[in-house]
């Protein structure tokens, strides 16, 4: 420690109760040498403190800081004082180089003890040598033992060891003074979280004090933060999302700070912390206004959002947290106003129409029960003229111009990025049923169609894929992947996860012929579905597998597996399907018998008919046909 090393008593070549005749000897004899070109030497260097300089300025500056009893107690705190046999054989074990020994005298008189008349100097000296140390636990103990020497009975007895007999101290005035030369000593050295664990160990009067001293910056910083980032909001509002992060960067680690050392049942921090809370929110605001005034393409509401939630984890007061909680609930519904809109313009067409159709084919019930015609078959009902009036029922003209408004690319961008799962997939629902109905389904096919290709919000990269191959409990099959042995094909995701969303993921199988395969329990358009839950943690996605368990499904040939979230394929792998050589062989020598049966079968033969002729070959073919089939695990 630097206050220790160039201590003026250490420069002065002397302890710190030494007698003003030892002063006047040490000053004058150290002035000689220095004039002669000698290097002044003294018995309490200390080889520990590594070597000292002396020059004529630093000893003019050391015995002048002597001068003054003030001064005498402040700089006797970071020195040694010889006021007891222990103490005196200490510090002769000190200029022989013994530590161990020194520390081991100093340590018995004041472990577990409290500060008396025979080892107040004890506790200095001790605390002097630990602080030395650059071990934070050494510290802590040095500092802990300078502490409870001044704040004993007995700080006036080494007061009065240094100083005059007159000489009087306020207690609590020299301990603040200590602190604040220690935080001086560790500023460049320590962080403040470290600095502060140095103290722990301190009565409640000095982590009082601590905590004033460090929270005094702190606030004046967050506030002088705040100013200046509101001048600027004020001055610029299309920049206020950007200046509202700025002044949460520029504040978090003060904030963080006086977090930890008020916490956030005081009144200091409740107060800058619902103060930085509102200048955020406040960001948010004026951003989002101003974006929206402007027609911005930018994603003004979600990063309104972004700061209004970052405003509700700054805040402590109920009205300000309750002000960004009414804010954000606000921007969600406005997030999700797109798909709402779009979910009662779709319901509404779908709730005329079938309307419409049930007062239609209710017409037809009772013209059926009532009309005398009718019922004698003198006329009968244009069924298909019926299931044009149900599909003209509606003016889809209109529909298309609403359509055209309501989903606009912009639009279908917002309602993709919502995370309203259950409203897009209701969403989705409407849409393929209007295309199903709609007489002009051009319009909504194109949309469906812009949909599918906007890309969704998924927090996870997907790296790679492995196909599996599993039996009907899930059990890897490990024999070769052919047809003998294939059952359930699967997949594998290998991702990179940077969030937590739930995500459904949608699976189409498509075999050699560009078809998919489906069952009844599938997805319409898709061949499976699976919900997952993705978090940070999560390394793979398995999405099961789809087949049978008792033979293989998959023809011969390469399939593809497609991978969709939300109607946009995000990965395709490709598997190939075969048999075993052998079987491949043996199914490729049946099919060539066989050929060579129906050539034969084809040849000219006496006495055998046309119809016979006919009927034989049919029959070799249909056996080819099987064969080929078999041999393609059609």
């Amino acid at each position: 420690m630097e206050l220790i090393q160039n201590n003026p008593y250490r420069i002065a070549g002397i302890l710190t109760n030494a007698t003003l005749r030892e002063l006047e000897r040490n000053k004058s004899k150290f002035h000689k040498y220095i004039e002669v070109g000698k290097e002044p030497k003294s018995d309490y260097d200390f080889e520990l403190l590594g070597s000292v300089k002396r020059t004529k300025e630093s000893l003019k500056a050391a015995f002048s800081n002597l001068e003054q009893n003030q001064d005498k107690v402040n700089f006797a705190l970071f020195w040694f004082l010889n006021a007891s046999p222990f103490d005196n054989t200490a510090i002769e074990y000190l200029k022989n180089g013994d530590e161990e020994k020194a520390l081991e005298i100093w340590e018995k008189v004041t472990k577990d003890k409290d500060v008396n008349s025979k080892n107040f100097s004890a506790f200095n000296n001790l605390g002097t040598y630990k602080l030395l140390s650059r071990d934070k636990s050494d510290i802590k103990t040095g500092i802990e033992a300078k502490i409870k020497l001044i704040e004993s009975d007995y700080f006036e007895s080494f007061v009065h060891s240094v100083a005059d007999e007159t000489y009087t101290i306020d207690n609590q005035k020299q301990s603040e003074k200590l602190i604040d030369e220690l935080l001086t000593q560790f500023k460049n050295q320590y962080s403040s979280s470290e600095t502060l664990q140095l103290f722990s160990g301190c009565n409640g009067t000095t982590q009082k004090y601590l905590s004033k001293k460090f929270t005094e910056e702190p606030l004046h910083k967050i506030e002088s933060q705040i100013e200046s980032w509101k001048k600027k909001r004020k001055a610029d509002k299309g920049r206020a999302y950007e200046f509202g992060l700025k002044l949460f960067t520029n504040t978090k680690d003060d904030l963080s700070l006086l977090k930890s050392l008020l916490g956030t049942s005081d009144l200091k921090y409740k107060a800058v912390a619902d103060q930085l809370a509102n200048e955020i929110m406040q960001c948010g605001i004026d951003y989002f206004n101003e974006s929206q005034e402007n027609e911005s393409s930018e994603d003004y509401l979600g990063q309104a959002q972004e700061l209004n939630e970052t405003a509700l984890s700054i805040a402590v007061g109920q009205l300000v947290k309750e002000r960004a909680k009414d804010h954000i609930s606000t921007l969600e519904e406005m997030k999700d106003r797109e798909v709402a809109q779009a979910i009662a313009l779709l319901q509404s067409v779908k709730d005329a129409y079938e309307t419409n159709e049930a007062n239609i084919r209710r017409q037809i019930e009772e013209l059926e029960q009532n009309d005398i015609e009718l019922k004698f078959g003198l006329k009968t009902i244009n069924y298909s003229a019926v299931e044009d009036n149900i599909k003209n029922s509606i003016d889809w003209s209109k529909v298309n111009d609403l359509l055209r408004e309501v989903l606009s690319d912009k639009n279908l961008i917002k309602i993709k990025e919502s995370s309203k799962t259950d409203a897009k997939n209701e969403f989705w629902d409407l849409v393929n049923w209007l295309e199903d109905n709609s007489l002009k389904s051009s319009t909504i096919s194109t949309i469906i169609n812009k949909y599918k290709k906007i890309p969704p919000k998924i927090f996870f990269d997907i790296i790679s894929a492995d196909v599996t191959n599993t039996d009907s409990k899930s059990n890897s099959i490990t024999e070769p992947f052919y047809v003998e042995n294939i059952r359930y094909v699967g997949l594998k995701l290998n991702i990179s996860s940077n969030g937590s969303q739930e995500v459904t993921i949608f699976k189409k199988y498509v075999n050699p012929d560009g078809k998919y395969k489906h069952s009844s329990n599938s997805p319409e358009g898709y061949t499976t579905s699976t919900s997952e839950t993705i978090t940070p943690q999560t390394k793979i996605i398995d999405l099961g597998g789809y087949g049978n368990g008792k033979e293989c499904t998959y023809q011969v040939g390469e399939h593809k597996i497609e991978v969709y979230v939300e109607h946009f394929k995000v990965y395709a792998e490709t598997f190939k399907v075969d048999w075993s050589p052998n079987k491949k062989s043996e199914l490729k020598r049946k099919l060539e018998i066989l050929q060579n049966e129906l050539n034969e079968v084809k040849k000219f033969k006496w006495f055998r008919g046309s119809e016979t002729k006919e009927r034989e070959v049919k029959e070799v073919e249909n056996k080819i046909n099987k064969a080929k089939n078999l041999l393609m695990n059609k």
